[in-house]
């Protein structure tokens, strides 16, 4: 391939396949790479650490740079592949040779996004457009019977390079599905495929749910695991249409109305695994977008003791499970594990003489020994109404999928006040909310007080790989981001983020749950009466050790090593705004 000189492809270059990989962890990559661009004068210092105070909401130093737009790509990956040892190369210049280019299959080529370049001192160049992929150097080195290695190029040219000597992706996958059917089914079967297989990658990438976004003459495809999104495709706009009329089909929806939010589900069995799939529809400038919220019904339930809460908070989320009647609430945005805590409770409460009703929207899983009714509007059949019907079946336990208005608020108030235990789900930030969130439905304020036994606020966090985690010891300014006191914590160790094969780099693998509790004790139901301001009422409750916040909790886990000091500071108040709250 002409162009590439040389010095940027060297004899010498190592091996992807090498016992470590990522022999630097992920901050002292950072700081390199700010040090390279800031030596070559392609970065100032100010604009270098505004890009670092980004680093704190889980971006990487180079995504950072890339939303700031403060680098050109060119330059930043140039200096990507000299932090990383690997040369880089322009694909935009010289050709690739057909003999090299029929070495690596299309459906390889498309699948990995690699591109092979030449072969050089008996091994096959390839390039990539991230360090990290490097490790598909041994895959692919072991289908092909030789040694491969890396060179890195920016992702818009290795795209541009791809679709120029490989065409199309999906084209090649239309091409093979010509020889597997005629008339409609023939040309059905590229979408279908291609529907197949994201949910396919969706299951093995552990996404929660997937982000299909038409827009810039593309369809892009983004997952989000372990709580953030991550780009996985991006399809032609042409197929745009018939993707979403896919999956509409599949989530029985009308196919036709395209100016209207549309919600439905699918049933789809993926590789023996049973997923339940929520499909929401929104009109957008660009064409119709599409979430598709991922529900594996052959996972495991999580028991109590399981879901990662401190000694202290589940001896008193027990306490809680053990009284006979009130409301306990659990609080956090969508997605932060509201419903599998909710679940872990009951399970806990799901013996042979407790009779447990749940109202749910939807049921997400089947657990024998209780009562789930499925919330159908269509019918009539709401929360409130399913509640009025469940309170003359004589429950001792009653869950309440969410508050959402005013009557379902104050049927299960009701229903707590007579006898029954009602677990259920409010939007709010953080414990204290819950209480005034009530109020602000138009419940009574002596009702809520009353009624309320505890709110547990949670958040979801990254857990740290174990197998790259790295030991450090902490700065002043991180103990008390956390609220510690580092006089006390002077000789404590945290860690941090490294990478590596398991956790395909990002340093991330699975998430865990931050916990606030808020029990309420006489003083505080009085003040609740009283209609206390909200941040007077959190000062009280923290004061008398009815609040333990969520930045505690955060303090304990990082104290653990099971997360980092960006994953709690990303999802919970800073220490200032809870002075009182120090020492996990």
């Amino acid at each position: 391939m002409g162009g590439i000189q040389p010095r940027e492809l060297p004899e010498s270059q190592p091996r992807a396949r090498s016992p470590s990989p990522y022999p630097l962890g992920r901050q002292e990559l950072s700081r390199d790479l700010g040090d390279l661009l800031l030596a070559s004068g392609a970065l100032d210092e100010a604009r270098l650490r505004e890009a670092r105070s980004m680093e704190r909401s889980g971006l990487t130093l180079q995504e950072a740079l890339t939303r700031l737009g403060a680098v050109d790509e060119g330059t930043l990956y140039r200096a990507l592949a000299k932090q990383h040892g690997i040369p880089f190369v322009d694909l935009d210049k010289g050709r690739i040779v057909q003999e090299i280019l029929d070495r690596v299959p299309a459906e390889i080529v498309h699948e990995q996004e690699l591109l092979p370049l030449m072969e050089r001192g008996g091994k096959l160049v390839v390039a990539v457009d991230d360090p990290l992929k490097s490790i598909v150097a041994d895959s692919l080195g072991f289908m092909l019977g030789g040694e491969v290695a890396c060179a890195l190029s920016t992702p818009k040219s290795l795209r541009s390079a791809i679709s120029k000597y490989y065409g199309d992706r999906l084209v090649v996958q239309g091409e093979m599905a010509s020889t597997e059917g005629d008339g409609d089914e023939e040309s059905d079967a590229p979408v279908v495929r291609l529907v197949t297989r994201m949910f396919s990658d969706a299951l093995e990438e552990r996404a929660s749910d997937i982000h299909i976004e038409p827009g810039n003459g593309l369809v892009r495809i983004r997952f989000r695991i372990d709580g953030l999104l991550r780009d996985i495709a991006e399809h032609p706009a042409h197929l745009s249409a018939p993707l979403l009329s896919r999956l509409k089909i599949m989530a029985n929806l009308d196919i036709a109305e395209k100016r209207k939010p549309q919600d439905g589900r699918i049933g789809i069995k993926i590789g023996g695994r049973d997923l339940d799939v929520r499909v929401s529809v929104l009109p957008t400038g660009h064409g119709e977008t599409i979430v598709m919220r991922i529900l594996d019904r052959s996972a495991n339930l999580i028991a109590l003791g399981d879901l990662g809460f401190d000694e202290a908070d589940q001896k008193w989320f027990r306490k809680i499970l053990d009284r006979p009647n009130g409301v306990v609430l659990v609080t956090g945005p969508t997605g932060s594990g509201k419903t599998t805590t909710l679940y872990a409770a009951l399970q806990e409460l799901n013996r042979p003489d407790v009779k447990i009703i749940t109202a749910e929207d939807p049921v997400e899983y089947r657990i024998q020994g209780m009562n789930q009714v499925q919330v159908n509007t269509k019918v009539g059949l709401t929360f409130p109404r399913i509640l009025k019907a469940m309170l003359r079946c004589a429950p001792n336990v009653i869950l309440v999928g969410e508050v959402r208005d005013l009557e379902t608020a104050e049927t299960a108030i009701q229903a707590s006040l007579t006898g029954h235990l009602v677990f259920t789900t409010l939007h709010t930030n953080d414990a204290t909310s819950a209480l005034t969130r009530l109020m602000d439905l138009g419940i009574k304020p002596f009702l809520v007080s009353a009624a309320v036994q505890g709110v547990l606020a949670q958040r979801l966090v990254r857990r740290l790989c174990p197998q790259c985690a790295a030991q450090y010891t902490p700065e002043s300014e991180e103990l008390v981001a956390l609220g510690l006191d580092p006089e006390r914590h002077s000789d404590v160790h945290f860690h941090r983020p490294r990478g590596c094969r398991a956790c395909e780099g990002t340093g991330y693998r699975g998430r865990v749950a931050l916990y606030e509790r808020l029990e309420l004790d006489a003083d505080l139901r009085e003040q609740c009466f009283r209609r206390v301001p909200l941040e007077e009422l959190k000062r009280n409750a923290l004061k008398a050790g009815a609040l333990s916040p969520l930045i505690k909790d955060g303090a304990r886990k990082v104290l653990a090593g099971t997360t980092s000091v960006p994953e709690v500071l990303r999802v919970s108040r800073s220490a200032q705004e809870s002075p009182e709250a120090t020492d996990a």
